[in-house]
């Protein structure tokens, strides 16, 4: 019997399977959810990339460009991981990481804090979701009336609409 030719589905299965299994290893399931839809658009796209080369070699640029996007290398981060480290646990050498990702982003024009590939638990602390356009100046969202926050929110141009701040309580000492 001959053997069946890889389809486009099972690249993509593969690398989904992949980028799983790091995530749940290394990162956390909000990086394993950014990863897969990365990878969902990357099996759309005609013709798909994943058909072409190795499996382990674009599950590491799909992680390191969800990882760039929000400075997974950076200490302050939980969880946090140098992008060299993806890499290595793929098996793939940094510069072919480096290069996938780097093709990935040309591709998709994904630049440093894009909102689309942002991190939902840290959307609050991200300028570039909320930076907004109005009447020709471009301005902070989360400082805006609430009919605008609607407005943008109906329209996609922002991701919800934040808290307001509480008002700071006056100390009871001056009360006194």
């Amino acid at each position: 019997m001959a053997k069946r030719k890889p389809s486009q589905e099972d690249a993509k299965n593969q690398a989904v399977g992949l980028v799983d299994a790091f995530c749940k290893e290394h990162l956390n399931e909000e990086y394993a959810e950014l990863c897969r839809r990365l990878t969902e658009k990357l099996a759309r796209k005609r013709p798909s990339p994943l058909f072409s080369g190795r499996p382990n070699t674009w599950a590491c640029g799909i992680v390191r460009t969800i990882g760039w996007v929000n400075f997974l290398d950076d200490r302050s981060q939980k969880p946090h991981m140098k992008l060299t480290a993806i890499d290595k646990a793929f098996g793939v050498g940094e510069s072919t990481g480096q290069g996938k990702s780097m093709l990935i982003r040309k591709m998709f024009k994904i630049r440093p804090m894009a909102p689309e590939w942002s991190l939902r638990s840290r959307m609050d602390q991200n300028p570039m979701a909320w930076m907004i356009q109005v009447n020709g100046f471009l301005v902070d969202a989360r400082i805006l009336k609430r009919e605008i926050q609607e407005e943008a929110l109906r329209k996609g141009l922002i991701p919800y609409i934040p808290e307001r701040p509480q008002p700071l309580m006056e100390d009871d000492d001056e009360k006194e």
